[in-house]
């Protein structure tokens, strides 16, 4: 592909015009990607990267099926909600019905900040409540209603950054958080918690219109509340006035595996009253939803005021939606999620034995997240060893991401089309990749048999169909895509045995 501009002159010419707080991936040596296709990406010399970032090409990049809808219907008409559209209404129905029947009435915006700030409006119009609990470490957008609510980000202000009318309840992280898996019932202490919360703020005078939390914390850690604690949570929000909003704007569309809904790991006695989307729902075209009860609808149309978005439910966004869907359907992407997800839950418990930098092993289907320590017994976060892990492993064309509050968890969210093969090559490097700075630092594996041990479960083609088949979930104590070949041709070395950050 003929580049416009070298990497050095586009790499110029953002740093001119483009805003300096819009970071990039890799700020020391930034990746210039110029094509995609499923699981992987390319840089401008046509080197191949395996992607296990981005949760946004949803069912693989350049989905050509998602492309020839986007096509065939913007060269017949693309415009605003304002007209009769049949793509409109097939894709609402289609949509509502992946969920629990009470959730029947969707608003169409355009990205998961959208959805969000106009969760809280209907939220707060329902019954006229202000006040919104939220989770430590929580991110659910950047629109200023949403920083206003988001730890990750408003934390980063000072102290007094905080407004009056938002509450911060302990994130539900049964390996760093207040209760542990150690503790008999943590989903009940968590939400004992939020309670306790409720009576000081009507203490106070002040009065809840909404708890929201993400239903699997992302930029938090890779978090999977207990099972429990959001009917526990529910129970308490409803009994004040206020709703539930599950933010399913990055795990969701069966990105779980077993459910198309993370919050549906919840259990079938859980049922939010709004659920927000966005991410992977366009499979990268702009696009989000906000999807809520009748009754609540109803009581956000009360105040008189119209809701009219520009480009929300347009039909060529709608007809982008109709094809993701259709894909997860039909490439089978959710068993996908639980066959892979599994297997690489499974090698990555396997290095947790081993490494002693590996901490915890948390997920469920293909969102899963490793917490690297410098002390297992203290749980002393390594974030240092996570920035020059992920360093190293763009180094060997594998592309992952660390989060949480102290930036050591190292983050898998790929392509729901990742296969078994990408899954035992990333843990291999990665295996590698410890060893090798577990032996500069002096740290010693736990499994002296090898520093350079191979995965040693069975991949796609080696598996019978039962292995795999059952969903994982919570922390490891103890042919979706279309695939290129020769991804892992190349043999690389391991080198520098000094960490730089």
């Amino acid at each position: 592909m003929e580049e416009l501009y070298s990497k050095a002159e586009t790499l110029a010419l953002r740093r001119k015009h483009i805003g300096s707080s819009c970071k990039v991936f890799y700020a020391k040596d930034p990746l210039k990607i110029v094509r995609a296709q499923g699981q992987y990406m390319f840089d401008e010399k046509g080197e191949k990267y395996l992607d296990c970032i981005n949760n946004v090409a949803h069912v693989g990049h350049s989905h050509p099926y998602v492309i020839k809808a986007a096509t065939k219907q913007m060269e017949l008409l693309n415009t605003n909600s304002r007209f009769l559209h049949d793509n409109l209404v097939q894709y609402a129905q289609r949509l509502t019905a992946t969920l629990p029947e009470k959730l029947s009435v969707c608003y169409f915006v355009n990205s998961g900040s959208e959805a969000n700030d106009l969760a809280l409006r209907l939220a707060r119009q329902y019954r006229g409540h202000q006040d919104v609990i939220t989770l430590e470490n929580a991110y659910h957008g950047h629109v200023t209603s949403l920083i206003d609510i988001s730890p990750y980000k408003f934390d980063q202000l000072g102290k007094d950054s905080k407004k009056e009318y938002v509450h911060v309840a302990p994130s539900p992280d049964i390996y760093r958080g207040k209760y542990r898996e150690d503790h008999p019932d943590p989903a009940s202490a968590y939400a004992e918690e939020v309670k306790k919360i409720i009576e000081e703020t009507q203490k106070n005078g002040r009065k809840i219109a909404a708890f929201i939390a993400e239903s699997m914390q992302s930029c938090g850690g890779q978090v999977i509340p207990p099972v429990g604690y959001f009917q526990k949570v529910a129970e308490y929000v409803h009994a004040v006035g206020g709703v539930f909003i599950a933010d399913e704007v990055q795990v969701g569309f069966g990105r779980v595996g077993k459910h198309f809904w993370a919050f549906q790991l919840q259990g079938e006695d859980f049922v939010p009253d709004i659920v927000t989307m966005g991410k992977p729902i366009g499979n990268g075209h702009p696009m989000s939803c906000v999807v809520t009860t009748r009754e609540i609808a109803e009581g956000f149309g009360a105040s008189g005021l119209e809701y009219f978005n520009t480009f929300g439910g347009n039909p060529v966004s709608c007809a982008i939606g109709l094809a993701v869907l259709d894909v997860i359907e039909k490439e089978d992407l959710q068993g996908n999620a639980t066959r892979v997800g599994n297997y690489l839950l499974e090698l990555l418990a396997e290095q947790k034995e081993k490494h002693p930098l590996v901490g915890d092993i948390r997920g469920v289907g293909l969102f899963v997240g490793v917490d690297l320590v410098k002390d297992k017994q203290k749980r002393t976060p390594a974030t240092a060893e996570a920035l020059h892990l992920i360093y190293k492993l763009k180094e060997h064309q594998i592309l992952l991401s660390a989060d949480g509050p102290y930036r050591n968890i190292l983050k898998f969210k790929p392509p729901m089309c990742l296969t078994m093969e990408d899954a035992k090559h990333a843990v291999e490097t990665i295996d590698a990749l410890l060893t090798e700075m577990e032996e500069a630092t002096g740290m010693k594996t736990e499994n002296n048999a090898s520093t350079n041990v191979q995965c040693k479960r069975k991949t796609t083609e080696e598996s019978s169909p039962q292995e795999g088949a059952s969903e994982s979930i919570g922390h490891m104590n103890g042919a979706a895509c279309r695939q290129e070949n020769g991804i892992y041709s190349k043999k690389r070395s391991v080198p520098s045995k000094r960490i730089r950050t």
